[in-house]
């Protein structure tokens, strides 16, 4: 690595610094973060366990929901071990390339949980609003369709992110990046050279992304909340109503925690460091530990499978 008046040219180690200001309480900060992680994995390992080896749960509400469940633990995956070591063992280097390794997985899998959201949403708004079409609309095939595009277009709109970086910035004022993990802004502010190409592209994947999922979700749920409130018996009003507010809860978190990490890396200057990196973290840890839980309590089938391999072995 060169130095070029004070300046670092093509550096090969970044040093990841945690939170900003709370350093010395970090060792503290990872035992609920660990938790959080463990539980994560656990619930949704116990998620893909039960709709796997139940055949009465290969229907497209529950195949959207495996996705989500494999993709928010690759999701925590990509974070937490390297995070704890920063808090727990302070081991705080990181590789150039491994860093940008980081930003690409952390923010692809981002991006795919956004688009198994939105398949989620469109099922519902098809079995919901179109009942008797929802068997034909969503085959097997369109889901692996829908699946593979998800990751795909994830993928591939985050990737020049990534090359704009390293083919771009080659000059940086500091290496160390103020930040638990590598997010795609921590790394492109630290460069020495122009970088509104990274700024306008990174605002481009957001929008074109989270921007276009959210519309579609949001206009997805209002149309089944007014097909819901005209149904005519009261049962179904409760059933369907009850079936999209978990969905409800596992996207709002996700959504709110996200943009107020987009809107603070750029235009949050006035917020102290630790709240944005603290809440940063949350955005990645929250859904994986919540979206199993939402979905054992408020998910029937679930939450029965649950009870079975739990007490009846004990029961018997």
């Amino acid at each position: 690595m060169l130095t070029f008046n004070g300046s670092f040219f093509l550096p090969s180690v970044f040093t990841l610094i945690g939170i900003p200001g709370l350093e010395s309480v970090q060792c503290w900060i990872g035992i609920p973060f660990c938790a959080m992680y463990i539980v994560a994995m656990t619930g949704n390992s116990l998620i893909l366990f039960i709709i796997k080896n139940e055949n009465s749960l290969h229907i497209p509400m529950y195949i959207f929901l495996a996705m989500l469940a494999a993709t928010d633990m690759a999701l925590s995956t990509c974070i937490l071990p390297k995070m704890l070591c920063i808090f727990w063992f302070h081991w705080p280097e990181i590789s150039f390339d491994a860093c940008l390794l980081q930003m690409w997985l952390i923010h692809s899998f981002q991006a795919t949980e956004s688009g198994i959201l939105l398949a989620m949403a469109l099922d519902r708004f098809v079995a919901i609003c179109n009942p008797l079409r929802h068997a034909t609309v969503f085959s097997r095939q369109l889901l692996t369709h829908l699946g593979v595009g998800a990751t795909l277009r994830a993928a591939i709109l985050v990737l020049p992110s990534l090359l704009l970086i390293k083919c771009r910035l080659k000059l940086y004022r500091t290496t160390v990046i103020s930040h638990a993990y590598c997010e795609h802004m921590a790394i492109v502010k630290l460069a020495a050279e122009d970088i509104r190409v990274n700024k306008i592209y990174g605002l481009f994947v957001a929008f074109a992304i989270l921007g276009f999922d959210i519309i579609f979700i949001t206009m997805s749920y209002v149309q089944i909340f007014v097909t819901v409130f005209q149904l005519p018996q009261k049962e179904a009003r409760v059933k369907a109503f009850n079936t999209c507010t978990a969905h409800i809860c596992v996207f709002l978190p996700f959504y709110l925690l996200a943009f107020f990490s987009f809107f603070t890396h750029r235009f949050g200057s006035h917020i102290p460091p630790y709240v944005h990196i603290l809440l940063s973290n949350l955005y990645l840890l929250v859904p994986p530990f919540l979206n199993p839980i939402v979905y054992g309590v408020k998910t029937k089938e679930i939450r029965r499978h649950i009870w079975n391999i739990f007490f009846s072995s004990q029961n018997s």
